[in-house]
Parts: C-alpha cells; structure tokens; sequence
C-alpha cells in the first residue's frame, strides 16, 4: 500500500468516525435543546476537531438557532454542515515550513462539505 493509499484510508476512517458519532447524537435526540448541543459538541471533539473548533462551532450552531427559531433537528443537522464548511473554507491553507521538521496536514474539503452528515 503506498502513502496516498494509506492517507485516503487514514481520512476515510476520520470521516466514517465524525458521521457516527454525530448520526448518532441525531438518532439520539430529537428535540433541539442544550443536551443536544452538548452532545454534538462531544462528538465533535471526541471525532478530533479540536477543542477549540468544535466549540466555536457549536457556538455558532447555538447563536444560528436561536437567531433563526430553529426547532426541527435536520435544520440543525443542515445548519452544522453549513458552519463546519465555513470553518473549512476560511481557515489559511497557506504552508508555513520555517521549522524543521514541518508537518503537513491533509483535509479533504470535499466529503466535509458535501457528503458530512448524509
């Protein structure tokens, strides 16, 4: 197996892992409300988004909802694509290679986007 392969595999496996957890918090719940939220914002950290990501994700998603009355949870669901996509196409994808060693990070926008949470 050469690195891409092992690469699409390892991003595979995140992506599978992220639609579980979160899926299941959506099977879970159906009345949009703070253990909702609570529970989404685990799933996300617990799927490696990151403390500090899924928190200003969920903060957005808690800010969305109320701002819109929103009451139905696959408004939630579509309204969490929408913010994760955004956090994806505002982040600096620019390469900072001053320290050696440098690491690279690989995110494959395009199943986070379009495919997240189907």
């Amino acid at each position: 197996m050469g690195f891409f392969d092992k690469l699409k595999s390892g991003l595979s496996k995140t992506k599978t892992s992220l639609d579980d957890k979160i899926n299941g918090v959506f099977s879970t719940f159906r009345k949009v409300d703070e253990e909702l939220l609570e529970e989404l914002e685990e799933a996300l950290i617990m799927s490696d988004i990151g403390m500090d990501t899924s928190l200003e994700i969920i903060s957005k998603l808690r800010n969305r909802i109320k701002r819109e009355n929103i009451k139905d949870s696959e408004e939630v669901k579509q309204v969490l694509r929408e913010e994760i996509k955004n956090i994806l196409e505002i982040c600096d994808n620019s390469l900072k290679l001053e320290t050696k060693p440098s690491v690279i990070l690989v995110i494959r926008s395009k199943w986070s986007s379009e495919k997240l949470l189907q």
